[in-house]
């Protein structure tokens, strides 16, 4: 399946918003830390296959990795805090990050099998 930029574009904008990737009319979240089974407004599946969403928990992961990593490196090049100080802004954030990227780990994942595979109305096809 072929895609312009503006298509590809428009896929990642409405996965950061946590609307559903194919259509835009309804969010991805039932409620907090719970994905719907379907889209509301197309009827596209978004719980696909058992294991399917571990890209997505990894990505969150590396992620959080990451901005762990920045934090670390920015309080110690620009503030003289104590060892105790940094390790509790490093625990606070560790805990944070994934909770606050949860959503959007999964959105993008759901956005990227969009883009190459394309989503299903039906279950176990595509």
């Amino acid at each position: 399946m072929k895609r312009d930029a503006r298509t590809i574009g428009q896929v990642l904008w409405r996965s950061m918003k946590l609307q559903c990737p194919v259509c835009g009319g309804s969010s991805l979240v039932n409620r907090p830390f719970n994905l719907k089974q379907r889209c509301t407004a197309c009827g596209v599946i978004f719980k696909r296959e058992e294991g399917f969403f571990v890209g997505a928990i990894m990505a969150n992961v590396v992620a959080t990795e990451v901005f762990i990593l920045v934090i670390y490196f920015a309080l110690l090049l620009l503030a003289g805090f104590s060892d105790r100080v940094t390790y509790s802004i490093l625990f606070a954030a560790a805990v944070a990050l994934p909770l606050l990227l949860y959503h959007h780990g999964w959105s993008l994942w759901l956005a990227m099998d969009h883009l190459i595979e394309g989503l299903s109305r039906e279950p176990g096809k595509l």
